[in-house]
């Protein structure tokens, strides 16, 4: 069994007890790792190594800052397949279907926002010839960074990379269901950047988040997870009046047209549902809208696509969906699943409680699933599941679906599906949501700026403004050119 180390202050180290935690593979329920199990005495170490290094790493040229992240975009494409093998060993996620495109995608963050470092500028201000009145971008100091463990190689590089471009030092608490991914990157970086830039903690929330995000030398809190999780945090930075980041949990529509052409709107749906994921996505498009025209013909072949997946061990080439990440999330899903299938006005379509064989016994192992006939005020089509359960519901008229589809309390990510682009963009502006799509069911990319409505989060990732925005704080400068 490997024994994995945190990265404080550029050094490798166990946590101060010297406690650990075990990493378990979910496709086998093995444990294949241990990494170290921090406390507050670490965090409190990590901050401490992060703020000396703040002032030299925030006074380096931008440019020079975003070369360093060209220079490590480069050493982790070197390293794609070994990160690759990390994150399906770690998450249950299928390495041909996610996990290399997860570590490709990495690359292109870093290439990105290493591409930045010449745009945080700022403006000057006309107030009369007499005064010459600008801003500039500052970086904010100390970031506190927590990730969850869905993707935690990506959602961790878009933390990493553009406070680093913005002139910030980070510490990072990583998921303890995944942390090995994040650290191999944590660990490419220390060979490019001054010890104490980027620092990577293990641990668990109440141990380690919780210190973290109470530090007094935290200037910022960038947090990707659960929407319960992100109000706890949101309360604790309000007493320091420290601003946040949240990207929190989604129930996103997908609408589809009578005129949507359906053998290429199911691929798109399939995508925005994120199987391929297990469907452990915030993004994921849970909640399938249907005009009443294509509803059962859409459905069949729905299910004819899903049923030809192959659900099995996710270092298999030839696998294209993975497991659920460990046994409290696979016993959620599961009870969501009895319940649909309990439940007297809905109608199971496919999938179902998993079969009671060697196979999918082996792993946290879950079938897609899908349920119809089912109304929008129900549980299933209300709550994040984080697991493949697709709530399939009727719709006649365009003001309904829209209606139906913002009546969440999250507002996150939207699919439209139809061949009439005033209508798609009809309902893509009606939509209350921060992420919307016309015919792709596509994941995000580095430009575009992605985060939630409501109480899907606060702030913007994968973009120049999101960087600006999140990482970076405006001061005015004014000075009077009419001197006596």
């Amino acid at each position: 069994m490997k024994k994995y180390k945190m990265i404080i202050d550029g050094q490798l180290v166990d946590s101060a007890d010297l406690a650990e935690i075990e990493i378990e593979c979910p496709s086998t329920k093995e444990t294949f790792a241990t990494v170290p199990r921090g406390n507050k005495y670490d965090v409190n170490t990590a901050v401490e190594a992060a703020s000396r290094a703040f002032s030299n790493w925030a006074s380096l040229v931008p440019r020079e800052r975003g070369k360093t992240l060209l220079k490590i975009a480069d050493a982790i494409e070197n390293d794609i397949e070994d990160i690759a093998f990390i994150i399906a060993k770690e998450t249950g996620n299928a390495i041909r279907t996610q996990a290399r495109p997860e570590a490709k995608l990495v690359v292109d963050i870093f290439r990105y926002f290493g591409g930045l470092g010449s745009e945080l500028k700022g403006e000057t201000i006309p107030l009369g010839d007499s005064f010459l009145s600008y801003t500039r971008r500052e970086p904010i100091g100390v970031v506190g960074a927590i990730i969850p463990w869905n993707a935690p190689v990506l959602l961790g590089a878009l933390k990493i990379a553009p406070a680093l471009c913005a002139g910030n030092t980070i510490v990072m608490k990583a998921a303890e269901d995944a942390p090995l991914g994040i650290l191999k990157i944590a660990e490419i970086c220390q060979s490019f950047i001054p010890k104490g830039v980027v620092n990577l903690i293990t641990g668990f929330g109440g141990e380690c988040g919780g210190p973290l995000s109470e530090h007094p030398n935290v200037r910022k809190i960038s947090f990707t997870g659960s929407t319960d999780v992100g109000k706890l945090i949101m309360r604790v930075a309000s007493e320091r009046i420290v601003p946040v980041s949240l990207e929190l949990g989604g129930k996103s529509p997908s609408i589809v047209y009578p005129d949507a052409n359906e053998n290429w709107a199911v691929e798109g749906v399939m995508s925005a549902m994120r199987f391929t994921r297990q469907s452990q996505s915030c993004t994921a498009g849970s909640r399938l809208f249907l005009h009443e025209e294509v509803f059962d013909s859409f459905i069949d072949k729905l299910v004819s696509k899903l049923t030809k997946l192959k659900i099995g061990d996710p270092l298999d080439e030839t696998v294209d969906i993975g497991a659920l990440i460990n046994q409290k999330q696979y016993s959620r899903v599961i009870s969501f699943i009895r319940e649909g299938m309990n439940h007297p006005s809905s109608r199971l379509i496919c999938g179902g409680l998993p079969p009671d064989n060697k196979e999918m016994k082996k792993g946290y192992f879950t079938l897609p699933t899908i349920f119809a006939n089912t109304s929008n005020d129900w549980r299933l089509a209300k709550e994040e599941i984080f697991g493949p359960v697709l709530t399939a519901v009727s719709w006649k008229d365009e003001e309904e679906v829209i209606k139906m589809a913002n009546d969440s309390h999250y507002g996150l990510a939207g699919y439209i599906w139809t061949r009439d682009i005033t209508k798609g963009l009809r309902a893509a502006h009606s939509l209350e949501a921060g992420w919307v799509q016309i015919n792709q069911g596509l994941g995000q990319m580095p430009g575009q700026s992605y985060g939630g409505y409501k109480q899907s989060g606060i702030g913007r990732e994968f973009s120049l403004e999101a960087m600006l925005d999140s990482f970076t704080q405006k001061k005015n400068v004014t000075i009077n050119l009419d001197l006596p």
